[in-house]
């Protein structure tokens, strides 16, 4: 035998042997195997390294496919686990861990599978780097917020607009120790739990920024104004506000148009969504500060949005205006029928011009006037005032004519 056909002869064995040590590696279930396993492999007289590792299973199918090619097979053990496993699976804070959405994608195509899984999440799967599954059609959404009226009467609507819907924001012992858990939580927040997200932008950048919102809460957004103030381009603000509003901090209420001959505005309302932490971006510490500052109206307009969108559940939400000065707070779409709310802080607020101008154009079936008072009246056919207690009352939005 040359030495050419001797070296040939040689690969051929080895190349038998890792066959072998492939087919093997599937086999093994549990340290005294592997251990049994270490010690044949040695006296062999293998010199290579073995090093026992975890194969984390991301395609069951693919998976069996190489096993079924080499000539192995998968433990029983582990099959049978993964048939007999089923019932409610809950993962917390899923977008820290965003591989198991692959995981999860295939877990869920098993078939005649009874396993369910509840992802619970404080940030939308969109903001999550590197979640290239979306789980569509494998997934529902419900988006959970803090305390609402349903949860804590009426008879506490100012403490919980004061404080915001957390709750150990809401339940805290003072009104110093809640502003300080709200300080607290936004320092965490920008420090910790946006770069688990893989952003990395400076937490006293974002701060700033999110109080720039907290300063425009209710109005137009405007990318040119803030990205002039905070030195970067608009598509920086841009982003800047899309990462805030996909960790669910705020809101963007987008605009409604349609074909009515009339100029009207295309840019999203902002909003900080908890009234609590508006108020902490604020500095305002306590009701008598927010009474006194220029933002109360639009803080208690923020709030009472939160409000109707619990109790009513649109199937769309929008805000409308036209560049001519007409206005709509909230239009809403539901089972095919087109409502409205406005909200007044005012304790008898009054049909306005502009009011008439949204039943006309946006053809509104009804009108709803939310306002801080007791009572509950006609203002004309198809618009009525109503108190903003009233949304905490079981079946509100039925109740209100919103069906």
């Amino acid at each position: 035998m040359t030495l050419f056909q001797r070296f040939v002869a040689s690969q051929r064995a080895l190349s038998r042997k890792f066959d072998a040590l492939l087919q093997a590696a599937y086999q093994i279930d549990g340290n005294r195997d592997f251990v049994e396993f270490r010690e044949r492999y040695e006296k062999c007289g293998i010199g290579v390294p073995l090093i026992p590792g975890i194969l984390p299973v991301i395609n069951l199918a693919q998976i069996q496919k190489i096993a079924s090619l080499c000539g192995a097979k998968l433990p029983a053990s582990f099959l049978g686990a993964l048939e007999r496993h089923r019932g409610l699976v809950i993962l917390d804070e899923v977008q820290r861990k965003p591989e198991l959405f692959e995981l999860l994608r295939v877990l869920a195509d098993r078939p005649r599978s009874k396993t369910r899984f509840l992802l619970l999440g404080s940030a939308s799967p969109r903001l999550v780097r590197g979640v290239s599954e979306s789980l569509a059609g494998r997934a529902g959404f419900i988006e959970m917020s803090g305390f609402d009226f349903q949860e804590i009467g009426a008879d506490r609507m100012e403490r919980l607009w004061v404080r915001g819907g957390f709750p150990r924001s809401f339940l805290a012992g003072s009104e110093r120790s809640s502003f300080e858990w709200r300080t607290d939580f936004i320092k965490a927040f920008l420090e910790r739990d946006i770069p688990q997200l893989g952003i990395t932008i400076p937490a006293h950048t974002l701060r700033r920024f999110w109080t720039m919102i907290a300063h425009f809460h209710g109005q137009v957004w405007n990318a040119a104004d803030f990205a002039r103030s905070i030195g970067s381009s608009e598509g920086t603000a841009r982003r800047y506000l899309d990462i805030l509003s996909g960790a669910f901090v705020v809101r963007q209420l987008g605009p409604w148009f349609e074909n009515i001959g009339k100029r009207q505005v295309k840019a999203p309302k902002i909003y900080v969504r908890d009234s609590g932490l508006l108020h902490a971006l604020l500095s305002l510490r306590d009701v008598h500060g927010i009474l006194r500052h220029p933002k109360l109206g639009a803080s208690w307009e923020g709030f009472a949005l939160e409000q109707a969108l619990r109790a009513f559940r649109p199937d769309e939400a929008y805000f409308w205006a036209t560049h001519a000065g007409a206005e709509l707070d909230l239009f809403m779409m539901k089972n095919g029928r087109r409502y409205g709310a406005e909200y007044k802080r005012a304790d008898a607020p009054r049909l306005t011009p502009s009011m008439r101008i949204a039943l006309k154009d946006l053809r509104l079936d009804r009108l709803l006037v939310i306002h801080p008072g007791d009572k509950r009246y006609p203002l004309s056919t198809r618009v009525e005032a109503v108190p903003l207690e009233d949304l905490a009352r079981p079946n509100a939005a039925t109740r209100l004519g919103i069906r």
